[in-house]
């Protein structure tokens, strides 16, 4: 059976910590796109990770891990990361990677700071990973997978061609120095070698893992509003954050996708700029900052302050939508404990109209929020085991946002370990 867990809003939503207990029962976990731009945060016996290409079921000794070829696959972190874990006394985890995955080359990284560079004021915010530039390079079929890798006179003449059209915008548009084709070819060379043991074709792999009706779980990165297609474009990633989209990214039958676990917070956050209608500010955003997730709202890769806002139930709605979720896990309610009031977003108004349903970028730029007060629980529930056991005023509010959103919330975590875990 195979399964995924996605974001429904901005990211950031506690997806690490759903895919971690989830992989539990799981045989596989897949990332099918992004690249080590975004993290995810994982507290658990070991210690406190924070994981930008593994997948977040590494952690266990029954589960393969596959970079899928959706994936933007930076190879010197990739095989840091998996050193970074092993240090700290994790088994070694049995990972596999796509042959035909794409490879993060050490310019893409440059060309992304040279482009916020040159935008300025009008740039996008980007964690300067080199997604954007290798997501284009990849479009434009000038991209290398890791296959070619593999193939020597195929590599000498693609790195030829890659020098000869880089280096014009490094000497005209960025005036910055150029590449040198002796070391690119060098650095490929050594990308080949750190990457060697873990190639394969993942694609057979998976499909002779569904034959076996093995538990593969897709593990998807940012979230629905990140959408090249369907978030706040053009604040947005460059490949898609959506469920369906994992059965592309990963190289499996679309049929094969049975159930879509969309993570949405208690609570809203973002990293990065782009509209953010139900977005708090000063001390009240400053309070939830400090309160939220495990140890505060900040970047898992970048560590920047996150954006701060209210739920968010118009775009969580369209986020699980989108998504096609069949369960929504609703991450940090903990968090909100020390609320006497809880304001949520119910609505947007733009130009005198209040709407429920999602509008497009340059509509939701007007949008200012509808919010409805609902009572706070006042105490700590951390601990809680049973959904019974919440105290009323936090089931209620639980009860609220599903109503809103109009999915069903299965799971309620209310705490970053694995075990702060409610099933309903």
């Amino acid at each position: 059976m195979v399964k995924a867990v996605v974001g429904a809003n901005w990211g950031d939503e506690g997806k690490g910590k759903i895919t971690d207990m989830m992989a539990a029962d799981a045989d596989i976990i897949v990332r099918f796109q992004g690249g080590a731009n975004a993290g995810h945060t994982i507290v658990n016996n070991y210690g406190k990770f924070a994981l930008h290409t593994l997948p977040s079921g590494v952690f266990y000794n029954h589960t393969t891990s596959i970079i899928g070829n959706g994936v933007a696959l930076n190879i010197p972190i990739l095989i840091n990361e998996i050193k970074s874990i092993t240090d700290k006394g994790v088994p070694t985890p049995h990972i596999l990677v796509s042959d035909r995955a794409q490879i993060v080359m050490p310019y893409h990284i440059l060309f992304d700071q040279y482009e916020e560079e040159r935008l300025g004021k009008a740039s996008f915010g980007s964690t300067k990973s080199g997604i954007a530039p290798f997501y284009s390079d990849k479009y434009a079929k000038i991209g290398y997978q890791v296959q070619e890798l593999f193939d020597e006179d195929l590599l000498v003449e693609k790195v030829k061609r890659t020098c000869d059209q880089k280096n014009v915008l490094l000497e005209h548009l960025y005036h910055k120095p150029l590449i040198n084709e002796a070391e690119l070819l060098d650095t490929l060379h050594e990308y080949r070698d750190m990457i060697a043991p873990y190639v394969c074709d993942t694609s057979v792999y998976l499909w002779q893992a569904i034959k076996e009706n093995k538990t593969i779980l897709l593990e998807g990165q940012l979230g629905t509003l990140k959408d090249p297609d369907h978030g706040i474009y053009p604040m947005v990633t460059s490949s898609s954050t959506l469920a369906p989209y994992g059965c592309i990214g990963a190289g499996i039958p679309a049929q094969e996708l049975k159930q879509v676990v969309t993570v949405c917070k208690a609570y809203s956050s973002a990293v990065g700029a782009g509209a953010f209608v139900s977005e708090i500010f000063g001390d009240e955003a400053d309070e939830l900052r400090r309160r939220g997730g495990d140890g505060g709202e900040f970047g898992a890769t970048t560590g920047r302050p996150r954006r701060m806002g209210w739920f968010d139930c118009v775009a969580s709605k369209y986020g699980c939508r989108m998504q096609g979720t069949t369960d929504v896990a609703f991450t940090v309610v903990d968090v909100l404990g020390y609320l006497d009031e809880i304001p949520v977003c119910v609505g947007y108004e733009i130009d005198g109209e209040v709407t429920t349903d999602f509008p497009v970028t340059s509509k939701l730029e007007k949008a200012k929020p509808v919010l409805k007060v609902l009572q706070g629980w006042k105490q700590e529930i951390r601990g809680i085991k049973k959904y019974e056991d919440l105290p009323e005023n936090c089931r209620k509010y639980i009860e609220f946002i599903e109503q809103e959103i109009g999915f069903p919330i299965t799971m309620v975590s209310n705490g970053p370990g694995r075990d702060d875990i409610i099933y309903r």
